[in-house]
């Protein structure tokens, strides 16, 4: 398991070659990325997103060890981003390596859905017209009902 919360971009082919790497044994490797989606209107400057280290940590290793202990995985590796992004820009990624597909798929979905709605990050959006903190949504919290 790794856990890297960062402010410094990442290379998302370096770090999903380098998780697919070290699985042989594994016969599934999930990957997904988020990326800083702009606003509706088209106007978005920036995404500042803020954490309190070692917290922000913790909290998503727990996430993590939860999949684990869930899901038959070999391996879970969690990305996130802090600090002021642009649209566009990759802001976390989640991969799970597994011995069979519906675990690994599962597993990435699940960390995608707690680390949405659980892991203690706040964001803020700026544009020209204001600067807002982004609410939680209800589709978000309804998400985990599932797992």
């Amino acid at each position: 398991m790794r856990i890297l919360v960062q402010e410094a971009p990442f290379d998302l082919g370096a770090e999903a070659n380098a998780f697919a790497a070290g699985h042989h044994d594994m016969g599934a490797i999930v990957t997904f990325t988020g990326v800083v989606r702009d606003l509706a209107t088209g106007d978005l400057d920036a995404m500042e997103i803020e954490h309190y280290p070692g917290m922000t940590e913790a909290a998503l290793a727990d996430i993590a060890q939860q999949a684990l202990t869930r899901w038959s995985l070999g391996d879970v590796l969690v990305i996130h981003r802090f600090g002021r992004l642009a649209p566009g820009d990759l802001i976390m990624m989640v991969a799970t390596a597994a011995p069979h597909r519906k675990d690994a798929f599962e597993a990435a979905e699940f960390l995608m859905d707690y680390l949405k709605s659980r892991a203690p990050f706040w964001k803020k959006e700026y544009s020209a017209q204001e600067a807002r903190w982004v609410a939680a949504k209800d589709e978000d919290e309804d998400a985990l009902t599932r797992w």
